[in-house]
């Protein structure tokens, strides 16, 4: 997905700084398809743009985790989509650690986020057969009749909150603790969300070594395998897995 044009939503967020009092600073890099910058001491600004729909119960999942596996939700303006989030300090995230550690700081994290929820949250049966027919041209298609396959047998849970972009780069380092940032929440079972840990960090190429040892490690946690292993699939499928990222969840299965 290409980097947006952050302009209007700056103009936003320093309209929402000054109703708030708020003092806000250079925005964040590496922050391309949302407007983040810190906004006073220990806290940051997020605004997200409106056709971003991923994104618009995250201030609802933030309320929910209360600070617990996520950072705090401070206030927010629905309407403007702003978000004033605890700043996670110092904010190294899993792609600094050893691999085992990561995971296991990925299995606990992952732990306190799936729970119990409904409204307002959506669920994902309603949206995946669009993503995978949207992939009918994009990298994922070589996947396809499999991943159709799989979620053709796949009775989808209805009644946990998901993170929707678990993954290294978003479980950061806060204090004493580990906190999960910029979810895309909505309801579905836990083992979705372990696709993206799979293919994960960026500077990581995919091996079905290191997978397996990961889906291990879940698996321990009391996730069931064999839906991991589909949700790999239909997930990459549809997120445009590349050729050697196909080449492995293939082998999953």
């Amino acid at each position: 997905m290409a980097p947006i044009d952050l302009r209007p939503l700056a103009s936003t967020a320093r309209e929402v700084a000054a109703e708030w009092g708020l003092e806000l600073g250079p925005p964040f890099a590496r922050a391309r398809y949302s407007y983040v910058a810190p906004a006073g001491k220990g806290t940051i600004l997020k605004v997200t743009p409106g056709d971003d729909d991923e994104s618009d119960e995250e201030g609802d999942a933030l309320a929910l985790w209360a600070g617990d596996g996520a950072a705090g939700l401070m206030r927010r303006d629905a309407g403007r989509r702003a978000l004033v989030i605890e700043r996670a300090d110092p904010g190294t995230d899993l792609a600094e650690l050893p691999e085992d550690q990561a995971t296991a700081i990925a299995v606990d994290v992952g732990l306190r986020l799936w729970r119990p929820a409904a409204d307002p949250f959506r669920w994902i049966g309603d949206h995946v057969p669009r993503w995978l027919d949207n992939a009918e041209t994009g990298a994922g298609r070589g996947l396809l009749p499999i991943a159709r396959s799989l979620y053709d047998r796949l009775d989808i849970g209805r009644a946990t909150l998901v993170h929707g972009d678990f993954h290294h780069h978003n479980i950061l380092a806060a204090g004493s603790r580990f906190v999960a940032i910029d979810p895309k929440p909505m309801l579905g079972e836990p083992e979705y969300d372990v696709a993206s840990f799979l293919w994960n960090p960026l500077s990581y190429r995919m091996r079905l070594d290191v997978t397996e040892r990961r889906l291990a490690a879940f698996a321990a946690a009391g996730l069931d395998e064999a839906r991991m292993r589909a949700w790999a699939v239909i997930r990459g499928a549809y997120l445009g897995a590349d050729e050697g990222e196909a080449e492995v969840l293939r082998a999953l299965v």
